[in-house]
């Protein structure tokens, strides 16, 4: 009976983990910088494709712009438009809040 009771709380142990887990996860949103507005807190981007190249290591235009709110945001090296920003963020209704916005390309510069 005891190895039973044992049994059951680690699977719920493990069911509540893989739960946390997921909620914690964001969706993730790759592109140019078209805009930054400080004072609105908003950032435009033009959205890339997950298909990198030799030519386009970023991936491709999509031709998709996409608004985020980044009020709440971490942000590493100020975004500039035509800096590639990777943006991990949350869709709450039709709004795009943004937890973390990556400065990609100067980064990439930095690592030079």
């Amino acid at each position: 009976m005891r190895i039973k009771t044992i049994i059951a709380s680690l699977a719920v142990a493990a069911v509540l983990t893989l739960w946390a887990g997921l909620a914690m996860a964001a969706e993730v949103a790759q592109g140019k910088c078209v805009s930054y507005n400080q004072d609105a807190k908003v950032i435009v981007i033009d959205e890339y494709d997950t298909n990198p190249t030799k030519q386009a290591p970023y991936g491709q235009p999509t031709g998709v712009q996409s608004t985020f709110d980044v009020s709440g945001a971490k942000i590493g090296i100020k975004p500039e438009p035509g800096d590639v920003l990777r943006i991990a963020f949350a869709s709450e209704g039709s709004a795009r809040k943004a937890s973390k916005v990556m400065n990609v390309s100067k980064q990439d510069l930095r690592k030079k």
